[in-house]
């Protein structure tokens, strides 16, 4: 029996010709080169997220996520889904081997007896059995092995991109509660000072200063101010909830943060060549390990056309009664191939192997498709950080002047030269030009978020 066992383990070694093709990773689908109007070039690392975001209340609000966001823990939990299938899967590789021990006794009647007198049997049995190994020759269980590998790899690129989407997520959340945190205060203070305005003219209209024109006009930029940060104020519970389930359970105690102008979010990352980040991207990574697994199940599909070998077996000790169970002449042994040659299916297998083939097909389309998003996501993030830059210092100039120009309206309205028509437009123009200031800071700060995660953030090491 020990010939026999040996000869199933050389087997099971010669067995494993793979008849999956051979696989090629698909050419990109996108320009060697980003597109002429991003300004960037050369290749640098990417910092961990602690250090890419400097804000401590950011920080712990990214960390409060990363434990508690219930979806994160259903990725995660996929993981280890994957993981067990894989595992599984690559049990199917090498025999299995079970300890049996059985008792078996009967009774026969006399008028059920050959003999016609009544007969009593026993039997006692101990053996290590070999059940149903499968000789890998044609590659299917390996083909299969190779798949549930490259669907768990996939699995576990997919979380990592998930992660860091939720990274990106809260950053973007919190970005945008402290815009409308500072839109809605710079709201009230216009609403306070419109409001002392309106009190102003009612008194130079009572003083025969001012005419009803005049305060019907005070009034009604006083209510717009009253109406803009309600709004604003509607939109800020949104974003506080907003940020709230992307969390999952808020910390009871914050550090203190920083102002939109304090977050520090830099806005020099470099891209290097788009064959070297759209490969390292995680959501890439998963596509092409879809793709993987797909062009392995086309050679499980394959191998169903030709003939399987299955053994089954088992040595041990056999005997009437127990004391002589494993005395001398007990042995027992049994040994079972089973040789499987399909004959008529129906096209059961071939429509298998058409959906293996199939299935590839799209699996190269959607991984073709991810890197041309992938591409497209980068260079569009590239652009508007350039274009935003440029966009920001015109309107925070712009505010600076309408300001200035506010502050020699209210002067000369003071002194009769200035009408209060001018003195309105001045109002609203310096109120617009802030809050345009701050929604194109809040929209800067979002594109350095997202590209952070576009080129593939979150990979170094945590900080010392």
């Amino acid at each position: 029996m020990i010939k026999q066992s040996t000869l199933v383990m050389m087997l099971a070694a010669l067995a494993g010709c793979s008849l999956a093709p051979t696989y090629q990773r698909p050419a990109a689908p996108v320009s060697a080169s980003w597109p002429a109007s991003v300004k960037s070039a050369g290749q640098r690392a990417m910092p961990h997220w602690q250090v890419y975001f400097p804000d401590p209340r950011l920080q712990a609000l990214i960390e409060a996520a990363l434990q508690n966001n219930r979806d994160l823990r259903i990725a995660t939990a996929r993981i280890a889904e994957a993981r067990a299938q894989y595992g599984i899967q690559q049990a199917n590789r090498l025999p299995t081997f079970n300890l049996n021990a059985s008792r078996t006794a009967s009774l026969t009647p006399a008028s059920a007896s050959p003999t016609g007198n009544l007969y009593k049997a026993q039997r006692y049995d101990v053996n290590a059995s070999l059940v149903s190994f499968e000789l890998d020759f044609w590659g299917r269980v390996s083909s299969l092995n190779a798949a549930a590998k490259a669907s768990y790899l996939a699995t576990e690129s997919a979380q990592r991109a998930f992660r860091l989407s939720l990274i990106s997520d809260v950053a973007n959340a919190y970005l945008s509660r402290l815009e409308l945190q500072e839109r809605r205060q710079l709201a009230a203070e216009t609403a306070k000072g419109r409001g002392e305005m309106q009190l102003l003219i009612a008194r130079r209209r009572d003083a025969g200063v001012a005419g009803d024109l005049d305060a019907l006009q005070a009034e009604g930029s006083y209510q717009a101010a009253i109406a803009d940060q309600a709004s604003l104020q509607r939109q800020l519970a949104a974003a506080e909830n907003l940020l709230e389930s992307l969390v999952g359970q808020m910390p009871a105690v914050l550090p203190a943060g920083r102002s939109l102008a304090q977050q520090g979010i830099t806005n020099d990352l470099i891209a290097g060549l788009p064959s070297e980040v759209l490969l390292q991207r995680p959501d890439v990574q998963a596509a092409e390990q879809r793709l993987i697994a797909s062009n392995a199940n086309i050679g499980a599909a394959r191998a169903a056309f030709l003939p399987a070998i299955s053994l089954t077996g088992s040595f041990g000790s056999a005997s009437r009664q127990m004391s002589g169970l494993f005395g001398a002449g007990s042995d027992a042994w049994s040994f079972q191939p089973v040789l499987t040659l399909p004959l008529f299916d129906a096209g059961r297998n071939a429509a298998n192997l058409d959906i293996a083939e199939a299935r590839r097909v799209i699996a190269v389309a959607e991984y073709e498709k991810t890197l041309q998003q992938a591409f497209r996501e980068v260079a569009d993030l590239l652009s508007a950080r350039d274009s935003l830059s440029e966009q920001l210092a015109a309107d925070i100039a712009n505010a600076k002047a309408q300001q200035q120009r506010q502050v020699l309206v209210e002067a000369r309205y003071q002194a009769g030269i200035a009408n209060h028509l001018e003195l309105l437009d001045a109002q609203r123009d310096a109120y617009a030009a802030e809050q345009a200031a701050l929604q194109v800071f809040r929209a800067q700060l979002t594109a350095a978020t997202q590209l952070y995660q576009a080129l593939a953030g979150d990979t170094a090491e945590k900080a010392k």
